[in-house]
């Protein structure tokens, strides 16, 4: 089955643990930051193993926490508040002018209702008071008229 036919265990096999060493910057003074565009190359880090080899590769960032979703300036609660009131205003308003619109409506048709009563008024003194002319309807002669039980007879 394998090679060796003699049964060993797992922790009597020996086990090589290599540790890089890794190598130091030759500049220790810190440089002054630069703002580098985006696509720029990295520095590449290169590791010697105990056994001569030599591992070449870019430095790993530490992993960082998503930044967490940027919230508004304003609250939610503050925006609904603040629609709020603008709407109960809006609305304040339109029955106010409403109001306004009925009164103003209601001094119309009091005044042409006074309109018409002047001039019917007007109409009718003229009629009543107009010097001469024949009037219409019937003539009744009083003086002649015989008068029993309440009824008029000629």
């Amino acid at each position: 089955m394998y090679p060796e036919h003699a049964p060993t265990a797992r922790y009597e096999t020996a086990v090589d643990v290599h540790r890089p060493t890794p190598l130091t910057p030759a500049a220790v003074t810190p440089a002054p930051l630069i703002p580098v565009q985006p696509g720029a190359v990295p520095s590449v880090a290169s590791v010697v193993l105990p056994d001569g080899r030599v591992v070449t590769g870019y430095a790993i960032n530490p992993m960082q926490p998503e930044p967490a979703a940027a919230k508004p300036a304003v609250s939610r609660a503050a925006v609904n508040v603040a629609l709020g009131g603008v709407g109960f205003l809006a609305v304040c308003g339109g029955l106010l002018l409403l109001t306004t619109f009925i009164a103003a409506l209601t001094a119309l048709i009091t005044q042409l209702i006074i309109l018409a009563a002047v001039i019917f008024g007007g109409w009718i003194a003229v009629q009543i008071f107009s010097a001469g002319g024949h009037r219409g309807g019937t003539t009744v002669n009083i003086r002649k008229a015989v008068i029993k039980r309440n009824r008029f007879y000629s």
